[in-house]
């Protein structure tokens, strides 16, 4: 088998990654999946054929990975923890605890030698991500890109309640008829959901450097800096981090071929 596919099924986006024998990306794609896994998963499946013909193997993950599994005959159907920390492992081995923020919800793992010693999702909460952020920047009338760009610009942070969206919106409310700066209020929302994130999905506590932030949001200037501040380090960034599920999907395959390695980062030296 020359090729190996990982497919992660998110409830805002979906993702795509093609590895080769090598671990080496060769197609990646993201296309929203509007509340139809199935339809996006045959997508991304059709224009990934369309370069590497049909013989392939295909692990699906992420929040439909059950209904999508079955329905494309997947030859694996793997939890996302399973997938973020493997990625994790291929990005940075070294890495000792993951955040991965996503559309709808967040996760932290914690890793020893490669392997997952601990994890937490984040509870009912919508406070700790992506979804929080989109919806805070049409609040204030702008692309998510430009909310990063300017919240990362902030120096004086409005204080943001950090437990609940609907009093981060007020607080926010108040914040712009206070007549505060937009990049203060953006980077306050960031601060917020950084700490909401520890109280919820980091209480199981242990997390140490160096620490991997995964995930769409980890594309969010404002939301490194936040957790920068807040963690007292600097998280390392993968290259397309939003890749990172499917990243893992498609490497779950190469290790288990070649099962005699203990961890991924061992098969690509």
């Amino acid at each position: 088998m020359n090729y190996f596919v990982g497919i992660d099924i998110g409830s805002v986006n979906s993702k795509i990654a093609v590895l080769n024998g090598r671990c080496a990306v060769v197609f990646s794609l993201t296309s929203p999946t509007n509340g139809k896994p199935i339809a996006v998963s045959r997508e991304l499946i059709a224009q990934c054929e369309q370069l590497i013909g049909k013989e392939y193997s295909l692990t699906v993950t992420g929040s439909a990975r059950d209904l999508v599994g079955k329905e494309l005959h997947a030859d694996i159907v793997k939890n996302e923890i399973t997938c973020q920390a493997l990625a994790a492992d291929y990005y940075l081995p070294e890495a000792s605890s993951v955040i991965e923020i996503g559309g709808q919800d967040s996760k932290l793992i914690l890793l020893s030698n490669g392997f997952v010693e601990n994890f937490s999702m984040n509870t009912v909460c919508a406070a700790g991500t992506g979804s929080f952020l989109e919806h805070q920047a049409t609040r204030l009338g702008m692309p998510i890109e430009k909310f990063a760009d300017i919240g990362s610009n902030s120096a004086n942070p409005e204080k943001i309640n950090a437990r609940c969206t609907v009093f981060a919106e007020s607080d926010m409310i108040h914040a712009q008829q206070s007549g505060a700066c937009p990049s203060d209020i953006i980077f306050g929302l960031c601060l917020a959901l950084a700490r909401n994130f520890l109280s919820d999905t980091g209480k199981i506590g242990g997390i140490k450097p160096p620490v991997v932030f995964q995930g769409g949001v980890a594309r969010n200037q404002a939301m490194v800096k936040a957790f920068t501040e807040v963690l007292g380090i600097e998280p390392f960034i993968p290259n397309q981090p939003e890749l990172s599920g499917a990243m893992g999907a498609a490497l779950i395959q190469i290790r288990n071929i070649k099962h005699n390695v203990s961890t991924v980062s061992s098969c690509i030296s």
